[in-house]
């Protein structure tokens, strides 16, 4: 679907071994990313609900997003000073298609509180990065946020150093413009 969209077929990640999911990822400019993630035919059921409420989708949409840091503790440390709890970092890893386990720690994204808006934290320690990895790319032209009440996510986005425009509308959701091969594509 991504491909038909845009025109650029993203990439197989690997799997998220015991967690029941699996991934694609496309380059979007400036050392970001997009990470497509569904459930992976290939694992059985993990057991509890997958990452990212993939469980409850029912249909394609931009769910969270994050902002990587070298200095994870430090990163929530200094939110938790501003009056914002991330919350703790845990460590991950993904299985590549090639066999390598790529390692990173993260803060896990309250999706029900935050609604997606407020990012995630990630840091990739000794791994490099997706975008490092030479990913076919679909240039970014814009990303913001609409909330019903913005001033509810605006001092967390503050006490992470984020700057994300968040307009008023009917519901909470992100929304993602890319340059297509064929024109403008609009993901929320």
């Amino acid at each position: 679907m991504f491909e038909e969209l845009t025109g650029v077929a993203p990439v197989p990640g690997g799997q998220h071994v015991g967690m029941g999911t699996a991934n694609y990822l496309v380059g979007v400019g400036d050392d970001a990313f997009l990470e497509i993630i569904g459930p992976d035919p290939e694992q059985p059921d993990p057991g509890r609900a997958r990452p990212f409420g993939v469980d409850r989708l029912t249909e394609p949409r931009v769910v969270t997003w994050a902002i990587g840091t070298s200095d994870l503790d430090g990163q929530i440390a200094a939110a938790r000073a501003e009056g914002f709890d991330p919350g703790d970092a845990h460590p991950m890893a993904r299985a590549t298609p090639d066999g390598e386990t790529l390692r990173w720690r993260l803060t896990v994204p309250d999706l029900d509180a935050g609604t997606g808006l407020v990012p995630f934290l990630i840091d990739w320690g000794d791994t490099p990065p997706p975008p490092s990895r030479g990913l076919p790319t679909v240039p970014l032209l814009g990303f913001e946020a609409t909330h019903p009440t913005p001033d509810r996510v605006r001092p967390a986005l503050k006490a992470l150093g984020v700057r994300l425009r968040v307009r008023a509308g009917n519901r909470a959701g992100l929304t993602v413009v890319l340059d297509g091969r064929h024109g403008e594509v609009v993901l929320t």
